[in-house]
């Protein structure tokens, strides 16, 4: 939890300055993308609330980088966004075979199954579990309408040449396949795959590739803690926040972490830490998860939602992993409301949209409650004075789940 004491004796509005650390989750797509969305809702946003932004990029390619500047709240704030990207690896992560791809989705349950992991995440909530399931139920379906496919071709060709059937049939499973794969940006079955299947394929560890990417990052938030700004924000979404745990965690285990200002701060959006702290080699992460939330050098709040299908909504990951250590200060676990933060309209365009509602917390809200990205991330107070009043959600789960509790 972020100390309200701590908070209080900040001054209101100190912020002039900020750089925005921004770490997506698992997106094979280029940093541009989340550019050109924080420009299209903040522009939202601005009009529904009534302040001013305005975003320009600033050239920067490594990292990606923008500038926003703000009027809000009466006070002007620039602050510098850079995206930590990472879709190399995640592209490399889904550049499968057909049949690997298959191979790949029987040995991710297996895994979650046969660690206990699995039993542990549906004590938590249903949706992210329904989420990692429906991607093997969609490739199985495919499996078969591919072989129902083959069957039907098989039949006819047996009407003039009985001794092709079987091949001719054959022969047409793998285009069918290759036609789902083509058209998966409409179910995201093979892409939900690939997710789960790079969390478990080490067991919860991080593959090689990704320490060295987080080494990176480190090395980028060390410098920016160094810089001439009031505070340092760093932003991890979805898979990306356990991430943005470690890179903090070797930050401040290094002892680089900023002496009094600028002040550092934490937002983790959607998380689904719990896909990877659950599983048995996680023990990085997990010690990360309670060295961070026993810091009293950064402000941990993380943000979920209910109506969040593919996050572990108003779940504690510290607590559920089973490593709180004693005096936890963090997360302030609190709820995007999103039944109340947008109208009954938008709620029911959106809520069948599974994963146009996981990207919800970065973009504009049209009934916006202490919730608002853009004055979190372009307005005059830090983290914590603009959330220092107030108390984790009393919904929160935060009873130990996690049959693996070893830390590295």
């Amino acid at each position: 939890m972020v100390d309200p004491i701590a908070a209080a004796e900040t001054k209101e509005g100190a912020v002039r300055r900020r750089r925005v650390i921004y770490v997506p989750g698992y997106d094979p797509f280029h940093a541009r993308r989340y550019r050109e969305l924080y420009r299209k809702e903040a522009r939202a946003q601005a009009e529904i609330s009534g302040y001013e932004i305005t975003v320009s990029s600033d050239g920067g390619q490594d990292p990606y980088s923008w500038f926003a500047d703000a009027r809000i709240e009466g006070q002007d704030v620039r602050a510098e966004i850079s995206v930590l990207g990472w879709s190399d690896i995640v592209k490399e992560s889904m550049d499968k075979g057909l049949w690997e791809t298959y191979r790949n989705a029987w040995r991710t349950l297996w895994i979650y199954l046969g660690s206990g992991a699995l039993g542990g995440l549906v004590r938590l909530r249903k949706g992210p579990v329904i989420a990692a399931i429906y991607p093997l139920v969609f490739l199985v379906l495919q499996l078969l309408a591919a072989l129902l496919v083959a069957w039907g071709i098989g039949w006819t060709i047996a009407l003039v040449a009985p001794a092709w059937m079987g091949v001719a049939g054959l022969l047409a499973v793998p285009p069918v396949l290759r036609w789902f794969a083509r058209h998966d940006n409409k179910i995201l079955a093979r892409y939900l795959m690939h997710n789960y299947a790079f969390s478990a394929r080490d067991n919860g560890a991080n593959p090689a590739a990704l320490e060295a990417r987080i080494e990176v990052f480190t090395d980028v938030l060390r410098m920016a803690v160094r810089s001439d700004v009031d505070e340092v924000l760093v932003v991890g979404h979805s898979s990306g926040a356990h991430l943005a745990v470690s890179m903090l965690a070797d930050l401040l285990r290094a002892g680089d972490g900023p002496d009094g200002r600028p002040v550092l701060s934490f937002l983790t959006l959607g998380q689904v830490i719990p896909m990877a702290s659950f599983l048995p080699d996680a023990k990085r992460l997990r010690a990360d998860l309670a060295y961070v939330a026993a810091s009293p050098e950064v402000d941990w709040v993380d943000v979920t939602a209910p109506g969040d299908g593919c996050a572990f909504a108003l779940c504690d990951p510290v607590g559920v992993s089973g490593v709180a250590p004693d005096g936890q200060r963090g997360p302030l676990v609190l709820s995007a409301a999103f039944t109340q933060t947008l109208s009954a309209e938008r709620w029911r365009a959106l809520r069948w949209r599974f994963f146009r509602l996981h990207f919800q917390y970065l973009c504009a809200f049209d009934r916006p409650g202490d919730y608002d990205y853009f004055r979190i991330t372009a307005g005059p107070q830090t983290l914590a004075e603009r959330f220092g009043h107030r108390r984790s959600s009393r919904s929160v789960k935060a009873d130990p789940v996690s049959r693996h509790r070893s830390v590295a």
